[in-house]
């Protein structure tokens, strides 16, 4: 437990908000006895129908899970459903080994295999450790592990949380979530923001918060407070109130003055999509297609590619759509498009440069892309990932426009391509500034790392530097810049890149209503002179503490 000279504690906040509330513990996951029994004659069947089981029990709660969620627990039960899973069982049953413990030994091997296979694949591995914990428990006649149900609304603390709890979170009664582990891509990041409840993730001593526990979780700074002071705990109320008014608010995003200042999606699926049609949004900033690369063994045809792009394009007609080519590699391995191994993945053949080696990749997409577009009557924008020099730039709008993309962009995520926007966009029609990535590259530090944090804060004064320089090229050239990592859902944040110049702001649907608002509040030049002055910081954090100053945001 935490002693009262050590109440704040640091993690990563994924989902925006505040929330307080006793603390309430994730059911254990089941152990195995330490004697082993020996096989019994029908431990085959058994193990079989352990598996069957745990993957009818995620479809089911996919069938009630709202569609993002059931995306993922759809994919968790199609990999307990896996034939080569089971013969692994299978074989361990006939060599002596019981079926409990068969189940917890194969799925073992797969665990060491994606935990090793980078980040992205990393964050799956708890996909599998629900599904071995859900089997085991069936096995076992053990209770299944899963939420707590103390009989009151209450903090959910884990080390980590699979997707099919995830999925069937209510948050009328989970206030927050905080887990020790997890990541920013984790199904905890996602699901929860998609929720909109607040959640910190990489916390290391939630592992020491107890059973009712009073906390205090806010999801937009990445802290938890243990045992709040009355004042503390009003001051949640009186922000969840204002929160709760601002999420009310409607219209496009403005300044205080009538300054435009587009407020998009990211989305990374026809469900997303949908869902963000559905808003008060003026169009997706990112649409994520690699999706539909990934967990196969080869690529989509043009024909399977052209269907789902029409279902993301149809419902957002006449809205803006911005939509990212396959950005394979790194944290997103797909091996046909990356099939040899590399000692540094984040510095290799990732994004568009799998063109150079599967240029037949890019191209069906392009042409599935133009021919949704055709199918919707929709002109969407199409930017290429991991762009470094202009020349890549030209090569990439060469193509697309040959395959009949009218808007075509690159994304800014390197260093070099923000050190020479201005050459990068005299061949393309508009950049995105990603900058998770663009944080990552500049301060050589890997974004999925929780101990990097404060080098990958989006107010670090040099990665300021390179999205004020990219403005810049862009008002030269009367070309717009959207910006569509993290740093676009902070409230604050997104005064600083709009007096910065950037055209539009691109974030989570959750995140919106906290930007509209501070953005309504504040007229353009408000917004440059706070953007001037934190470019005079030398910190992160007199970056931030000069905005705070000079701004007051909801």
């Amino acid at each position: 437990m935490s002693t009262p000279g050590h109440r704040v504690h640091r993690g990563i906040g994924v989902s925006p908000g505040v929330a307080t509330g006793p603390a309430a513990r994730l059911g254990q996951p089941p152990r195995l006895p330490t004697t082993v029994p020996p096989v019994g004659e029908n431990d085959r069947d058994r193990a079989r129908t352990a598996l069957a089981e745990t993957a009818a029990e995620l479809e089911r709660r996919a069938k009630l899970a709202g569609p993002e969620a059931a995306e993922v627990l759809t994919a968790a039960a199609m990999m307990a459903r896996d034939p080569a899973l089971a013969g692994n069982v299978r074989d361990l049953v006939d060599a002596g080994v019981p079926a409990a413990w068969a189940v917890d030994r194969a799925i073992a091997g797969y665990r060491e295999l994606l935990a090793n296979a980078g980040p992205y694949m990393a964050e799956r591995v708890a996909d599998l450790d629900d599904i071995r914990d859900r089997a085991v428990a069936y096995l076992l006649g053990l209770p299944m592990p899963g939420l707590p149900a103390p009989g009151h609304p209450y903090v959910l603390v884990a080390e980590d949380l699979a997707p099919a709890d995830t999925a069937l979170l209510d948050p009328a009664v989970v206030l927050a979530v905080v887990t020790e582990r997890g990541g920013p891509t984790s199904h905890t990041a996602i699901l929860a923001k998609s929720l909109g409840i607040p959640a910190v993730v990489a916390c290391p001593v939630a592992c020491s918060f107890v059973d009712g526990q009073p906390l205090v979780v806010d999801g937009s700074n990445g802290t938890v407070v243990t045992d709040p002071t009355q004042s503390e705990v009003d001051d949640v109320a009186a922000r969840r109130t204002a929160r709760a008014a601002r999420a009310t608010q409607r219209g496009p995003g403005r300044t205080a003055d009538g300054h435009p200042i587009a407020l998009l999606a990211n989305v990374g699926g026809p469900a997303d999509a949908e869902a963000a049609a559905a808003l008060d949004l003026e169009g997706v900033g990112l649409f994520r297609t690699e999706f539909l690369f990934l967990d196969r063994a080869e690529a989509p045809t043009i024909e399977e590619q052209r269907r789902v792009y029409r279902r993301v394009l149809e419902p957002l007609h006449g809205r803006k759509v911005v939509v990212r080519t396959l950005d394979a590699g790194a944290d997103k391995p797909v091996p046909y498009a990356c099939p040899d191994p590399e000692d540094n993945p984040a510095l290799g053949v990732r994004g568009l440069r799998t063109a150079w080696r599967r240029p037949d990749l890019l191209r069906d997409q392009l042409e599935a892309l133009a021919l949704a577009a055709a199918d919707a009557g929709a002109t969407p924008w199409v930017m290429a990932p991991m762009v470094a020099t202009a020349a890549e730039a030209a090569d990439f709008a060469t193509t697309a426009r040959r395959h009949g993309i009218a808007k075509v962009g690159v994304m800014i995520e390197i260093p070099a391509a923000a050190l020479r926007a201005a050459a990068i966009l005299s061949e393309v029609d508009f950049v995105s500034l990603g900058t998770n990535d663009l944080a990552q590259y500049t301060f050589a530090a890997d974004r999925q790392l929780g101990a990097l944090a404060p080098l990958l804060d989006p107010w670090q004064p040099a990665l300021l530097d390179l999205i004020a320089f990219t403005a810049r090229a862009g008002q030269a050239t009367a070309k717009p810049i959207g910006v569509c990592g993290e740093a676009a859902s902070d409230p604050l944040l997104a005064l600083v890149l709009t007096g910065l110049g950037i055209d539009s702001l691109s974030m989570a649907p959750v995140s919106v209503p906290d930007v509209r608002t501070a953005l309504a509040t504040h007229t353009i030049d408000d917004c440059r002179e706070i953007a001037a002055a934190v470019l005079r910081a030398d910190t992160a954090a007199e970056a931030r503490a000069t905005a705070t100053h000079l701004a007051h945001t909801p």
